[in-house]
């Protein structure tokens, strides 16, 4: 894979990305901003680990930049519904950060991290899951959405 960037790496510039930039955007602040962005906040780090413990438990790596370790496919859980859960929780958790502190620019940091993360993480990954599991991945890209 042509990216050495680990995502969560990504996650973390785009996030000081999100809150640094915060003078540049007219402020929204309430309450109900508040509640939105911790709910998010929990939903993507329960997200996060859901796939993480189902990665354990298929006993395969979580290790997106070395994909030649990969011993089995997981489809099940909440691979049942995204193909990418960690990288979506990723993104709530970016939702969170800026309906907390940057309403505007956030929006913006997420459009490119979904660009980023689709071109040079995600696409890469899927070619060399279709390599690694042939029709029973190609099988499971039709029944699964890659983000939602």
């Amino acid at each position: 894979m042509n990216n050495k960037i680990p995502p969560p790496i990504v996650t973390l510039i785009s996030g000081l990305g999100i809150y640094l930039s915060r003078n540049l955007f007219p402020n929204h602040y309430g309450l109900i901003l508040d509640v939105f962005s911790v709910l998010l906040l929990i939903c993507g780090i329960i997200i996060i680990r859901t796939a993480f413990l189902s990665f354990k438990n298929h006993q395969t790596t979580i290790n997106p930049l070395n994909l030649t370790k990969t011993s089995s496919l997981v489809t099940t859980g909440v691979f049942k519904y995204t193909r990418n859960p960690m990288y979506l929780g990723m993104v709530f958790i970016l939702l969170s950060i800026t309906l907390k502190f940057n309403l505007y620019g956030g929006l913006i940091v997420i459009l490119f991290f979904f660009y980023f993360i689709t071109k040079f993480q995600i696409s890469p990954e899927e070619k060399a899951m279709e390599n690694l599991f042939g029709e029973e991945f190609k099988n499971y890209k039709k029944t699964t959405r890659r983000w939602l």
